[in-house]
């Protein structure tokens, strides 16, 4: 087929049979520096790529700033870190009186988010106590009362740039964000789960970006399912359903009979098409799109309808029916981590069925590498 395009700008085709001649002055006509549609992917990768090389470039900048040097307001390192450390330090709430939380929310057979939620208790007094002894530790090393370890400069110098330093990333959730960024996202995750407590009840909209550990949520939620209808957990899945802008007022209002409302994801290299209630492409410029709330509705696997696609791409089944974008759901950007024992890199969350139009298949979505975040880099 000689009108067969390999891109929607027609600009790459094979060329019809012709003489030597022919074939390089075609190959001379073609654009000096490949665009990103030549790979499937959006006109927005090349922003990324941008952003990506920036931010290398800044980091590398930031990593040869002389430390005893004052900035543009002359600050010093010492005060410049005093500053930072004490306004992050004034802060940080209270722990969680986790005794007080497992009576409220007692070990129960059919309710184990409250399981769920004495577990990320757990982890974030743990995270918050690791934060507040390290912060007390550099105040009192800048007065001179300690020794300014390695790892207390270690942790001053990534302060200082603007970064969360490795003691605390090391005990935290994955995120990419800069520190001041990454300080709001953990009030904000602290202050969902203080919600959840005084209310004690579940909320009825999940922010499921607020876990610590996001599979527990999801185990939890089958569990739920699995032990009111007294079937095996290994026989039920998740079904998802994209809520519409009145379902989501209406989801704030009334908690579903089964499964749960969650919030709070993004989507990259797509957009939600809320007219069509589809997948759609990227507007120009425009990186990454809040997904509406969604519901994941626990079902036994037979009563799913199977994704139309193809086994050996790992797309679907020859016979399915379901015209779905099998979308991975990560906790951050890179789209990677280290292989756990689900299986799974620690990074993945869970694969998130999306409807898409009529004239799209999931190898156009594969292509431009679409996927979820539960969180962004900013």
């Amino acid at each position: 087929n000689n009108n067969y395009k390999f891109s929607s700008s027609g600009i790459y085709y094979a060329p019809a049979n012709g003489s030597l001649e022919d074939y390089i002055t075609f190959v001379k006509d073609l654009p000096y520096t490949e665009g990103p549609e030549l790979f499937g992917l959006h006109d927005n990768a090349n922003i990324s790529c941008a952003l990506g090389e920036t931010n290398q470039l800044l980091g590398t900048i930031l990593s040869l700033q002389p430390r005893a040097s004052g900035g543009a307001d002359g600050s010093s390192w010492d005060r410049t870190l005093a500053e930072v450390s004490a306004d992050i330090e004034s802060r940080l709430p209270e722990q969680f009186d986790l005794e007080k939380a497992i009576i409220d929310f007692p070990v129960r057979y059919d309710e184990s988010m409250n399981t769920v939620l004495t577990q990320e208790l757990l982890r974030f007094n743990k995270l918050t106590e690791i934060i507040k002894s390290t912060l007390k530790e550099i105040q009192r090393a800048l007065k001179g009362l300690v020794v300014m370890s390695g790892e207390l400069e270690h942790m001053g110098d990534a302060m200082v740039d603007g970064l969360v330093p490795e003691i605390w990333s090391k005990a935290a959730y994955p995120s990419r964000k800069p520190l001041a960024s990454w300080v709001v996202d953990l009030l904000a995750r602290l202050n969902f789960l203080k919600a959840w407590v005084q209310a004690k009840k579940a909320p009825n909209v999940f922010w499921i970006s607020g876990f610590y550990f996001t599979q527990a949520f999801i185990t939890g939620t089958l569990q739920n399912f699995a032990r009111k209808y007294k079937l095996p957990i290994d026989t039920v899945a998740f079904d998802f359903t994209i809520l519409t802008e009145n379902e989501c007022r209406q989801a704030e209002e009334k908690k579903p009979e089964d499964g749960s409302i969650c919030r709070g994801l993004y989507l990259e290299g797509a957009r939600w098409d809320a007219q069509a209630h589809v997948l759609a492409e990227s507007k120009p410029r425009e990186l990454h799109t809040s997904l509406p709330y969604f519901h994941m509705l626990p079902k036994l696997k037979t009563e799913i309808i199977p994704l139309a696609g193809r086994p050996d791409l790992y797309t679907g089944d020859i016979d399915g029916k379901a015209h779905m974008y099998n979308c991975p759901v990560y906790k951050e950007s890179t789209r990677q981590g280290v292989l756990s024992t689900t299986g799974h890199s620690t990074n993945f969350v869970m694969f998130l069925r999306l409807p898409m139009a009529s004239y799209h298949n999931q190898k156009h979505w594969i292509k431009r590498g679409v996927a979820m975040l539960t969180q962004l880099d900013n």
